[in-house]
C-alpha cells in the first residue's frame, strides 16, 4: 500500500505536467491582478468626484482584490481539473489500483492542490495589492496599515479554499461539467443575487464566497448589515469546505470508481 508521501508525490506529479492545471493557476494570477488594477486606476482618478458618504466607507484594500471576483472562477477549474480530470480520462481506476486506500489518496490529491493555490493565491494577494496601492497613489494605503496585513494574506487563504471547496465538489459529483456547471452559475450569479435581495439578504451572506470574501474587508460598511467579522466569515467557508471534503470522501469510498 501506498505510503502518504508517495501520494503526495505521485499527485504532484500529475498536476505539475498536466497543462491544464497550470493554465488555470495562471490566469486567476493574470486576471485577478490585471482586473483589480484597472479598477484601482479608475477609481483613484475619480476619487476627489466620489460623495462623502462614499469617501467616508472607501476601502483601498478591498479595491485592490476587486480582480478576485472573475479570478476566482479559475481558481474553481482548477479545483475541479484536479479531481475531475481523474474521472474524463478514465485515470480513477489506475489511480485507485495505485492507492487502494481511497482517503488516502483523496487527501494526499487534495493536499498537493491546495497547498499549490495557496502558493499562487498569496502571491496574486501581494501583487493586487501592492500595485493597486501604487495605482491609488495619496489614496491607498500599506501593509502596515490596520488590519491590511491580515487582509492580504486572508485573501490568498480565500483563494486556496476556494479551490479546495470545488475539489470536494468535483470528488462528490464526478463529473468536470457538472461541477463546473453547478460551481461556477451558484457563486458567480446565485449568491450574489441572494445577497443583494432584501428578502434573501440574510440567507446569501451564509454562503462561501459571501462569508470567506470578508476577510479582505478593513473599513465596515455600514450599508452590510452581517453577523460576523471577517475572521467569522472565514470561519464560516471552512465550514463549507469541511462538508465538501468529507462528502467527497464518503461518496469515493461508497460508490465504485
Amino acid at each position: 500500500m501506498s505510503s502518504f508521501p508517495a501520494v503526495l508525490t505521485s499527485e504532484w506529479t500529475k498536476i505539475r505536467t498536466v497543462a491544464s492545471t497550470t493554465w488555470t493557476l495562471a490566469a486567476a494570477l493574470v486576471v485577478t491582478v490585471g482586473i483589480s488594477a484597472a479598477l484601482c486606476a479608475a477609481i483613484g482618478s475619480a476619487f476627489e468626484d466620489m460623495s462623502a458618504e462614499q469617501q467616508a466607507v472607501f476601502d483601498p484594500t478591498v479595491l485592490s482584490f476587486s480582480g478576485m471576483v472573475f479570478g476566482q472562477l479559475a481558481m474553481i477549474v482548477f479545483g475541479v481539473l484536479v479531481v475531475g480530470t481523474e474521472y474524463s480520462t478514465g485515470m480513477i481506476r489506475t489511480s485507485l489500483a495505485a492507492v487502494p486506500n481511497r482517503t488516502r489518496f483523496l487527501l494526499g490529491k487534495m493536499a498537493v492542490a491546495t497547498a499549490l493555490a495557496l502558493v499562487v493565491g498569496t502571491v496574486t494577494s501581494f501583487l493586487s495589492f501592492f500595485l493597486g496601492q501604487a495605482l491609488l497613489g495619496d489614496h491607498g494605503t500599506g501593509l502596515g496599515a490596520e488590519h491590511v496585513l491580515r487582509a492580504v494574506i486572508g485573501a490568498g487563504v480565500y483563494m486556496a479554499l476556494l479551490a479546495l471547496f470545488s475539489m470536494g465538489i468535483a470528488a462528490m459529483l464526478r463529473s468536470t461539467v457538472l461541477s463546473l456547471g453547478i460551481l461556477i452559475p451558484f457563486l458567480l450569479l446565485v449568491t450574489n443575487i441572494l445577497a443583494s435581495v432584501e428578502a434573501t439578504r440574510k440567507v446569501g451572506q451564509y454562503f462561501p464566497d459571501r462569508a470567506g470574501s470578508m476577510i479582505t474587508q478593513t473599513v465596515p460598511n455600514p450599508a452590510e448589515e452581517v453577523a460576523y467579522g471577517p475572521w467569522g466569515g472565514l470561519g464560516i467557508m471552512a465550514l463549507w469546505v469541511l462538508a465538501s471534503v468529507l462528502g467527497g470522501c464518503l461518496v469515493l469510498r461508497k460508490r465504485d470508481a
